[in-house]
């Protein structure tokens, strides 16, 4: 069995991973982080590079799902899995004769994940999409960016990771878990722009209390306070402050040298915003990064340099935690932690199909 499989929380636990980029591939691996045994079913052909490192920790096996064969070995390893996903668009698995109804007639406790922008029904249930689209139906991105300035890409991180693969991870850990304890399996319908509005939920009810206003760069998260925001240091590099709380935005001032400056003293209030946020940018450009690191760096301020993806693997924290696994390319760990059952993140990412035997011999008997 692969190295991911072979301990975890989640040891034991038979994933399928079928067609999909992007989030539903990220969801598989980290199910295998955690221990799962996910078998991804790969065209025959196919190259490693499809899937951007994110095939680290399964196991491959090639099947041509539009033929007879192929669909057949695809249903037996169905009929042995705790849960699936498919990143088709709606009524791929169908047409294939891998869809749910066929599935859970076979496997009435299989937690069957599908993985869509737009959902599995609506008018934009078929149509193409990518991140940035789902993101926008969902009221998210407009409010990201600069003020006066269009809305700005936040790389696919929101839509992608965070509101499909999350979503999917926890909506099939949650369907395995009601399966075992009722026996009855389901369909998780996981569309990124539902987990993108979810993930607005906080910004939604501060605008319903008035606290939140639909420009960008004008409120208290969104680089609109002074105290929350990313500044460019002398000689190039930027850095971070989220001093929110009172007490942690009095240590920043300090650190900072402001104590006696009156400009500073109202720090929520919003007129006072622009004279300060311009005091700042004006005073973090007098001195280096690292010069701004040996003054903020592990105090109170809320302070933290932005690192480049080279830079991130080499910060002492970084380190100290193991949060970058060393070797040629500086992978991720695992994450959660856990005490008892420790995943672990593979540096490995198998050839498309080369663990068919082994996949049938494990799963079948």
């Amino acid at each position: 069995m692969n190295e991911a499989a072979s301990g975890g929380p989640l040891a034991g636990m038979k994933v399928l991973e079928a067609g999909g980029i992007g989030p539903g591939p990220f969801a598989a691996m980290l199910l295998a982080e955690m221990g799962a045994d996910v078998v991804r079913f790969d065209r025959p052909g196919q190259s490693a590079d499809d899937h951007h490192g994110m095939g680290r920790g399964k196991r491959s096996i090639a099947l041509d799902l539009k033929s007879e064969a192929g669909r057949g070995a695809a249903l037996t390893l169905i009929d042995r899995a705790d849960a699936l996903i498919e990143g088709f668009r709606p009524g791929v698995m169908e047409r294939l004769g891998l869809g749910p109804e066929v599935a859970l007639e076979r496997n009435p406790r299989l937690a069957y994940g599908r993985m869509t922008g737009w959902g599995q029904e609506g008018p934009l249930a078929q149509a193409v999409g990518h991140d940035l689209n789902y993101i926008a139906l969902s009221g998210l991105l407009h409010a990201m960016g600069r003020k006066g300035s269009p809305p700005a890409p936040p790389l696919n991180v929101v839509g992608d990771f965070g509101g499909g693969a999350l979503y999917l991870v926890m909506g099939l850990l949650a369907a395995v878990l009601h399966a075992r304890a009722s026996g009855r399996g389901q369909v998780v319908d996981c569309a990124i722009v539902d987990g993108a509005a979810s993930l607005g939920g906080l910004f939604r009810g501060l605008r319903a209390e008035g606290v939140w206003s639909e420009g960008r760069e004008d409120n208290l998260l969104d680089g609109g306070a002074p105290f929350y925001d990313v500044y460019e240091c002398a000689e190039g590099g930027f850095v971070s402050v989220a001093a929110v709380e009172p007490g942690f935005y009095a240590v920043l001032r300090e650190r900072l040298g402001l104590d006696g400056d009156e400009r500073f003293d109202g720090q929520y209030d919003r007129r006072a915003w622009p004279e300060q946020k311009a005091a700042l940018t004006a005073l973090f450009l007098t001195r280096t990064r690292e010069d701004w690191c040996a003054a903020l760096e592990g105090s109170e301020a809320c302070f933290a340099p932005v690192l480049s993806f080279a830079e991130a693997p080499g910060h002492p924290h970084n380190r100290a935690r193991g949060v970058f696994a060393e070797g040629a390319v500086a992978w991720p760990a695992a994450a959660p932690r856990f005490s008892a059952t420790p995943g672990a993140a593979s540096a490995a990412s198998p050839t498309p199909g080369a663990d068919g035997e082994a996949v049938l011999r494990d799963w079948l008997g």
